[in-house]
C-alpha cells in the first residue's frame, strides 16, 4: 500500500533559486519530449545525452520516463495533455534524508550539486519514512516549497470482530458514529463550520468591491485548507472512536448524488453546496484502512426516517426523532443505526 509524506522544505534564498530552475526545466522538458513523441508517433528511446537541459542526468532519466508515461496516457485519452506547475522528481537513489534536512542534486554552474535543504519533518512523517521510499517530487504551492515522498506501507492486519460502525454526515452535526453495540458518539461542529464560511465570504465580498482578484483567490485557498483541516480532524476522531471499540468495518452513506436528491431549507441549500461530504468519508476511508478496517458503503435511502426497532417511517421534527412505538432518540443516531444494517450498494452483505 503506498502513502505519500508531504514535508514543508525551508530552503535559503539561494537554494530557491535552484528549484525554481530546475522545477520550470523539468517540466518544459517533459512536454518537449512529448511533443517529439507526439509527432514521432512512438515512444522514443532516449537516454540523458538525448536531452540537453541544465539538469543532472538522474533527473534528466526521470524526465524521460515520466515523457513516455504522459505520451501513453495522451494515446488514451485522445488528446495531448500540457503539464503547467513547475515540478521536479528525483527517483529513490538520487536524494537522502538526514534528521530535518533533505539533500538531492541540483545544477550548479553546470555541474551537479547536492544541495541540502532544511525541512519540517514531523515524529508521525519520520514513522512513515522508516518504510521503503519511492520517488521525491518537489512543487510550489503559493509560497511554499513542498516535498512529497511516496512510501510503500505494508498492508495491516484486518480486524476479525464482529463489531460494525455506521457513521452518518451531515451538515448541522458533520459526523456521528453508532456501533452495533450501541455506543454513540457525535463529532465535530457545524456551526463553527457555518460561521467560517460565512467569515470567508463576508471578506470576498469586500474585497470583490475593490477588485482585489488575487487577495480573493489566496482567501479561497485560505478557507479550502480551514476546511480540510477540519475534515482530517473529524475524520482521525471517528476512526479512534473505531479503534477504541475494536470494530472491524465502519460503513458510510454513499452520498455522491446527495446535491441532486436531497431535500433541505433554504438557508442550508448553499452550505449543501459547498460542504464536501466526499472530502470527509475519503479522509474517514483511508484512515481506517491503515489501521485494518474495512470500509463500505450502503444505500443512504431513508436511513434518517426508519425507525430501527419497528420499522416504521417518520419525519423527525429538527433533531428529534420519536416514533409511535415508543423509540426516540437524535434523528442523526437514526441514521448511523440504520446505516449499520443498510445494504451495501455494490450488493455485498
Amino acid at each position: 500500500m503506498e502513502q505519500t509524506v508531504k514535508i514543508k522544505l525551508l530552503p535559503i534564498k539561494e537554494q530557491e533559486k535552484h528549484l525554481n530552475h530546475i522545477s520550470k526545466e523539468y517540466i518544459k522538458t517533459v512536454n518537449k519530449l512529448v511533443d517529439e513523441m507526439v509527432q514521432a508517433e512512438k515512444v522514443l528511446k532516449l537516454s540523458s545525452k538525448d536531452v540537453q537541459v541544465s539538469m543532472p542526468s538522474a533527473v534528466k532519466n526521470q524526465a524521460i520516463r515520466d515523457a513516455k508515461s504522459v505520451y501513453r496516457r495522451s494515446k488514451q485519452l485522445k488528446r495531448i495533455p500540457i503539464l503547467k506547475k513547475p515540478v521536479c522528481i528525483w527517483n529513490n537513489q538520487n536524494y537522502k534524508i538526514k534528521e530535518n534536512v533533505i539533500e538531492f542534486p541540483v545544477c550548479i554552474n553546470g555541474k551537479s550539486k547536492r544541495i541540502a535543504v532544511k525541512a519540517i519533518i514531523t515524529e508521525y512523517q519520520q514513522n512513515l519514512l522508516k518504510n521503503k521510499w519511492g520517488t521525491l517530487r518537489i512543487t510550489k504551492k503559493s509560497t511554499k516549497w513542498i516535498a512529497q515522498i511516496c512510501v510503500t506501507v505494508e498492508e495491516p492486519n484486518q480486524n476479525e470482530s464482529d463489531i460494525v460502525m455506521g457513521v452518518d454526515l451531515g451538515l448541522k452535526v458533520p459526523a456521528v458514529a453508532v456501533t452495533s453495540t450501541g455506543k454513540t458518539k457525535f463529532f465535530g461542529n457545524g456551526r463553527q463550520n457555518k460561521y467560517i464560511r460565512r467569515k470567508f465570504k463576508s471578506k470576498r465580498r469586500e474585497l470583490g468591491k475593490t477588485k482585489k482578484l488575487n487577495a480573493i483567490r489566496k482567501l479561497n485557498d485560505k478557507e479550502q485548507r480551514c476546511m480540510k483541516d477540519q475534515d482530517h480532524k473529524i475524520s482521525r476522531k471517528v476512526v479512534d472512536f473505531a479503534i477504541d471499540n475494536n470494530v472491524s468495518v465502519i460503513r458510510l452513506e454513499k452520498l455522491s448524488n446527495i446535491r441532486n436528491t436531497a431535500r433541505t431549507s433554504r438557508k442550508n441549500e448553499k452550505n449543501l453546496h459547498t460542504w464536501s461530504f466526499y472530502r470527509l468519508a475519503l479522509y474517514i476511508e483511508y484512515k481506517a484502512k491503515l489501521v485494518g478496517i474495512k470500509v463500505e458503503y450502503v444505500d443512504p435511502k431513508y436511513t434518517s426516517q426508519t425507525c430501527p426497532v419497528c420499522g416504521k417511517q417518520n419525519h423527525a421534527k429538527d433533531r428529534k426523532y420519536q416514533c409511535s412505538c415508543g423509540f426516540k432518540t437524535h434523528r442523526d443516531r437514526v441514521a448511523g443505526m440504520n446505516i449499520i444494517h443498510a445494504p451495501v450498494v455494490d450488493g455485498a452483505a
